[in-house]
């Protein structure tokens, strides 16, 4: 069953009791990443394998995602600053024991590439708290892939 969630600022970047950050490089410049993540939202199951279904809502200020196993958001685009940063609220999932979820994807030249980082920002019940901790070398892992499939991807789509 779907439920809403706390609707929090892009401050809660920041202030979020749960605040799990990942980053890594690509070889593909901020410009190319940022268009995938803000722009190719429909893309995103081509290359984050745990994800199984993105779309953009509400004139692209929004996002419906579906994870493989069935979690389901509904989002709020939060920020979309292009090769700088793209930033999303969760609004509404069925996720047991989520108070406020906001996500954030940061994007920094690094030489010709571009440092991606990624966080993730929670408020939730105990339980929820301990499953994340618990989750969190899983969640490292999931985004490193991601990242590293998506730069293969964008590599592949630069090649003639």
């Amino acid at each position: 069953m779907a439920r809403r969630l706390r609707p929090v600022g892009i401050d809660f970047i920041e202030s979020a009791p749960v605040r799990l950050v990942f980053a890594t490089g690509a070889a593909a410049p901020p410009e190319a990443v940022y268009r995938a993540l803000a722009e190719d939202v429909t893309g995103w199951p081509r290359w984050f394998r745990a994800v199984s279904l993105a779309r953009p809502t509400h004139g692209g200020a929004g996002r419906e995602v579906r994870l493989v196993g069935g979690v389901r958001f509904q989002e709020t685009v939060m920020a979309a600053d292009p090769e700088l940063r793209y930033a999303y609220r969760v609004d509404e999932t069925n996720v047991p024991g989520l108070h406020a979820l906001l996500e954030e994807w940061r994007l920094a030249p690094a030489g010709t590439g571009t440092r991606v980082q990624w966080t993730f920002a929670a408020a939730g019940s105990a339980p929820f708290r301990l499953g994340l901790g618990a989750a969190r070398a899983g969640l490292g892992r999931s985004f490193r892939d991601a990242v590293k499939t998506l730069d293969r991807r964008l590599a592949a789509a630069r090649t003639p």
